[in-house]
C-alpha cells in the first residue's frame, strides 16, 4: 500500500536493509547507493541513518532525486 504525503505525492517508505539510491544531478558523476541501517522518522519515513559502501555513516534527509530500493528476496510477514 502506498502512502500519500501532504502534497498528494507518494511518501518515501523504507525498512532497515533497504538501499537508498541518490541519483546524480551532475553529468558524468556517479549515483550514490547506501544501505539503510536505521529509520529515524515515523512509520518508515525519513530521515535515515545510512552506511555507504566505503563504511561511512551519515544521517540523510532524502530529496526528490532519491529513491528507496527494496531487496528482491525480502520475506514479507
Amino acid at each position: 500500500m502506498l502512502k500519500v504525503g501532504l502534497l498528494g505525492r507518494v511518501a518515501m517508505h523504507a525498512v532497515v536493509g533497504d538501499r537508498l539510491h541518490v541519483h546524480s544531478r551532475i553529468v558524468g558523476a556517479s549515483d550514490q547507493t547506501s544501505e539503510i541501517v536505521e529509520i529515524r522518522g515515523p512509520g518508515g519515513a525519513p530521515p535515515y541513518l545510512v552506511r555507504r559502501d566505503d563504511g561511512h555513516e551519515a544521517l540523510v534527509f532524502p530529496g526528490p532525486d532519491a529513491s528507496v530500493e527494496h531487496p528482491k528476496n525480502r520475506q514479507f510477514t
